[in-house]
């Protein structure tokens, strides 16, 4: 693994390759050299013991024409022996052996000392042979049997245009080669005295190119990893230097367009957090990548789960109608949400499908509205209208039918004429009601009703709220009771209004108690502290599925017969707004056939009022 994150360095790399330089170049001239060199000491050593082989056959000449007879005289031929012995130490080279060899090739004398023993004898080397036949060029080279390689040149030796012998040359080349081993010695060492020289300098060159890379990658690693502080130090104006000023600029340019890019991200999500509408991003495939808060909240679920759904899926639109969406690009869906046993949930869709230059539609993005208020507003306007245009029109279709009887004659009849003016007032009193009813809900909603607060003593505003339906309650037989808590006594409240609440709350327990019932008021303080009034009945009850709007005006649990009561319907809505005028709330709750808890809670301003 380090070998191969070594040759996997640029410093590594760069000094092979100035070392297999250098190698190739100093064996390349190595070669042609020696080469050079070694055909040279070849040449120069055999036109040496080529010429001084030349000259000694032509010194020996004149000994070997001498005729056989003179040469068989004892005198003659010890003479003429030791005249070509004189002559070959004239001739004697070094490291060499030389023989004189008459035309019958018989060995007359050799310079070797130790090879007297071959005088006499017959020397049959082809070059021999060659040389007594009058061929000049005979040279051999071999390798001895001692592993000394050596050179074989034999000379004829002619007289008179005859060949009369040959001198036959033995020369060893073991000192020029030792002399060739010693300057490839000197070559190896040479070579590897620059291989160690180019190493040291391709480590200092290498590392003025490295050292400004490897701060350049530690810059690029630190940059990964987010650390934008760092600069590098531009030493040189080469392209290194150029190189390392343009990385400081990127870097510069990226730190700034992340900042930016970060910035733009916190915008966004901040404005996707703090939206009231719900955004839901889906991918080109239909699949969510992202949902805001109020998104999660409008579809009662969690972003971690929702992500990877399919956005039309989660929302209920059908897949036949997807395809419209997605290639309209943009679409508006009103959809219903059930909540379980709550009222459902009305939300407006508004898609929009963005475009990627030339890549065509890169996803879908939903908004989502909660328009269920909305909804309400406008079903409650609708019903509102219908409702003050049907409780108009019951009293007015009344009083206009009345009028007319008595105009057809009926006013002539005293006692019919009364009973028909005793009903057209009843039904003017009921419409005088029901705008005086409207007249102080709209007082309310526009702020315009002033809630002019005064100290007051709680038992007497029950008990007079007693007084007031004494007569009711003795005709129903209808028992009531009163209970307030110890230390409640004065409390800072508008006297009017709430006499007006309490007298709603009273009024329809007993319209809606059967005789011989119960009917109780108790009072009492909550932590905060609150005064919390309680008013329950033994009555009739409200179904279940009524109480969520039993607060909305003109609404009645039983038509007719709250009408035929005399109820306008507006009474709890007004009871309601007059408490939320004073800080306070106001809950209902019951249960069909057992009866009916109305409480509502007032802050209260100050404790028990001793003054008054």
């Amino acid at each position: 693994m380090k070998r191969i994150r070594l040759f996997q360095s640029i410093q590594a790399k760069l000094i092979i390759i100035y070392v297999l330089l250098i190698l190739i170049a100093m064996q390349l001239i190595g070669v042609y050299f020696v080469k050079t060199l070694e055909n040279y000491f070849k040449t120069d050593f055999i036109d040496s013991a080529d010429k001084q082989a030349s000259l000694l056959a032509g010194f020996v000449a004149g000994n070997l024409t001498a005729t056989p007879d003179s040469k068989t005289a004892s005198g003659d031929g010890k003479k003429a022996n030791s005249d070509l012995n004189e002559v070959l130490n004239l001739f004697a080279l070094s490291n060499s052996e030389v023989q004189i060899i008459d035309a019958n090739g018989i060995v007359l004398t050799t310079s070797q000392p130790n090879h007297q023993s071959l005088v006499g004898q017959k020397n049959t080397q082809m070059e021999v042979i060659h040389a007594l036949q009058g061929i000049r060029d005979n040279q051999r080279m071999f390798t001895d049997t001692d592993n000394q390689r050596k050179m074989v040149l034999a000379k004829p030796v002619s007289s008179g245009g005859k060949v009369v012998g040959a001198v036959y040359v033995i020369a060893s080349m073991q000192n020029m080669y030792d002399t060739m081993n010693r300057i490839n010695g000197i070559l190896i060492s040479g070579t590897l005295i620059a291989l160690g020289l180019t190493a040291m300098l391709g480590v200092v060159l290498s590392g003025t190119i490295t050292s400004p890379i490897k701060e350049i990658t530690k810059q690029a690693t630190a940059i990964a990893e987010g650390n934008f502080s760092r600069q590098l130090a531009v030493r040189s104006h080469d392209e290194i230097g150029q190189l390392s000023h343009t990385f400081n600029m990127m870097m510069k340019r990226l730190r700034e367009a992340l900042s930016l890019h970060e910035e733009e991200k916190e915008k966004l999500a901040s404005i996707l957090a703090n939206m009231n509408d719900g955004v839901i991003a889906a991918n080109e495939k239909g699949q969510i990548i992202l949902m805001n808060r109020p998104a999660e909240q409008i579809l009662g679920i969690a972003e971690q789960s929702a992500v990877g759904q399919s956005l039309f899926a989660l929302l209920g639109i059908p897949e036949d109608e997807t395809e419209r969406y997605q290639e309209r690009g943009s679409g508006l869906a009103m959809l219903e949400l059930e909540r379980g046993e709550e009222e459902p949930l009305h939300v407006r869709v508004t898609f929009t499908s963005p475009h990627y230059r030339g890549d065509g539609l890169s996803g879908t993005i939903a908004v989502l509205q909660d328009v269920t208020e909305q909804e309400k507003l406008e079903r409650s306007r609708r019903e509102f209208v219908a409702n003050v245009s049907h409780e108009l029109r019951t009293p007015l279709t009344t009083i206009r039918s009345y009028l007319e009887a008595l105009e057809d004659g009926a006013v002539d009849d005293p006692q019919l004429a009364h009973r028909f003016i005793g009903v057209t007032r009843s039904e003017t009193e009921r419409m005088i009601r029901l705008v005086t009813d409207l007249l102080h809900l709209s007082r309310l909603d526009s702020k315009q009703a002033m809630i002019a607060k005064e100290w007051t003593s709680v038992p007497d505003m029950l008990e007079e709220v007693a007084d007031r339906f004494s007569f009711q309650l003795q005709q129903k037989q209808i028992e009531i009771a009163i209970e307030i808590s110890p230390g409640i006594e004065y409390v800072m409240l508008d006297r009017d209004k709430i006499d007006q609440v309490l007298d709603n709350l009273v009024s329809n327990a007993i319209k809606y108690t059967p005789d011989n019932g119960a009917i109780r008021i108790d009072v009492s303080k909550t932590d905060g502290p609150s005064l919390e009034v309680t008013v329950s009945d033994t009555g009739i009850g409200i179904p279940k599925k009524d109480l969520a709007r039993i607060f909305e005006r003109f609404y009645r649990v039983d038509k007719a017969r709250s009408r035929n009561m005399g109820g306008t319907g507006l009474g709890l809505s007004i009871a309601r707004e007059i408490i939320k005028a004073h800080g306070g709330t106001i809950t209902l709750d019951s249960e069909l056939g057992k009866g009916t808890i109305v409480t509502f809670t007032l802050p209260m301003q100050g404790e028990e009022h001793d003054a008054v």
